[in-house]
């Protein structure tokens, strides 16, 4: 009974996804119910991307025999019920700030009476703030921890989680480096992990030069660390310490670029935008038989062949959401436009299927389950 709700459940957002089409005319859409049985109506008002007011009513009847059917009116007046107007403050990740500022300063021109900030802070710094109710949105480059969803729960603290791009973690060297062309993960883990005895090139590899690597990473606040030591050490945020550390991708790009013998890892985006400053390192998951080396672009980031592949998330607090008008507005709009955003700033995005019918589902009051409709293979990213 609990698998055929949840089927029902799905069912109705679908269905009135679909018919979110009609609001801007201000349709009004009411198929007739059909059967007998147990009936339950939810009518929810929102406030769309424009600043519309749609009005869902969803009426379920569970028929007798099982199964269900399902009646959904959707009104929308078509214009805004007012200039959109309020505060929006955000804070997080810096691997997803580029998507999220650009997003915010395109909203704004629409909507000048919304002001948002976007913080840097780090996805662990970010949420530490988030799941004490501080700010709106919290940018993630990995999913939230169950001790932070704890800490949420304590201060009743709701999220919706929201995927939003596709990134590859880079590993990269200084251009004058002329005798790395792959690593595995097992080198990165030798060269990485909380004890390691690598100090020169000549550790990690015989016939590479018997010189001091230096190394760049990012701060323990970040997500892209958070990452890259669980895949890469087995256990988040275990790590060697003796590195030049930054929140600031920008920071680990010209630290790079500037010492000859550097080796450092951050977010593809900022490797995008300095690609001629540095150079791309591929890496092979030696854990896989036959495995090669794969270089990251936007094709084996998106298939998840590069072995450093990992989605991008907002998110958002669920009472906040519902309270103010101008956070859901920039939400849809964020959800409605992301791919193109997405693209602006060099990230890899997910198909476009999965950006409109998020974003249908969003409008019509469905929060929760937006994570598998990526395809990825688990059904929800956090907690974890």
């Amino acid at each position: 009974m609990s698998e055929r709700r949840s089927s029902n459940a799905i069912l109705a957002g679908l269905l009135i996804a679909g018919l979110l089409v009609g609001l801007v005319v201000g349709a009004v859409i009411s198929p007739a119910v059909v059967g007998t049985g147990e009936t339950k109506t939810v009518t929810t008002t929102v406030v769309g991307a424009g600043g519309q007011q749609m009005t869902v009513t969803r009426t379920v009847t569970e028929r007798v025999g099982g199964g269900a059917t399902v009646t959904v009116t959707v009104t929308g007046t078509g214009t805004p019920t007012r200039p959109l107007s309020g505060e929006i403050t955000i804070d997080g990740s810096s691997t997803v700030y580029p998507i999220t500022e650009a997003v915010a300063e395109a909203f704004m021109k629409e909507h000048p009476g919304v002001k948002i900030t976007v913080g840097i802070s780090g996805t662990g710094g970010g949420f530490r703030r988030f799941v004490i109710g501080e700010t709106d949105i919290n940018d993630a480059s990995r999913p939230i921890t169950r001790s932070e969803a704890d800490t949420a729960a304590t201060n009743n603290v709701r999220w919706i989680e929201i995927p939003v791009a596709i990134d590859g973690l880079v590993v990269v060297v200084n251009r004058a480096n002329t005798w790395v062309d792959c690593l595995t993960i097992s080198e990165l883990r030798e060269l990485w992990k909380p004890d390691s005895r690598v100090r020169t090139w000549r550790d990690l590899r015989a016939e590479w030069p018997n010189e001091r690597i230096v190394l760049y990473g990012p701060g323990p606040d970040s997500g892209t660390f958070d990452y890259f030591t669980e895949r890469v050490n087995g256990r988040a945020k275990a790590s060697r310490t003796d590195y030049i550390a930054s929140e600031d991708d920008n920071v680990l790009v010209a630290g790079v670029e500037g010492e000859r013998l550097a080796l450092g890892y951050f977010g593809y985006a900022y490797y995008e935008e300095a690609k001629g400053r540095i150079k791309v390192i591929p890496v092979r998951d030696d854990a896989i038989a036959g495995s090669s080396c794969v270089t990251p672009v936007d094709e084996t980031i998106s298939s998840f062949t590069y072995p450093l592949s990992r989605p991008l998330f907002i998110y958002v607090n669920k009472k906040y959401w519902d309270e103010k008008p101008h956070l859901r507005a920039f939400v849809l709009y964020y959800v409605e436009k992301g791919e193109q955003f997405v693209k602006k700033v060099k990230y890899t995005p997910f198909p476009t299927k999965y950006y409109s019918v998020a974003h249908r589902l969003l409008a019509a009051g469905e929060t929760s389950g937006l994570f598998s409709l990526t395809n990825l293979p688990w059904r929800e990213a956090g907690p974890r």
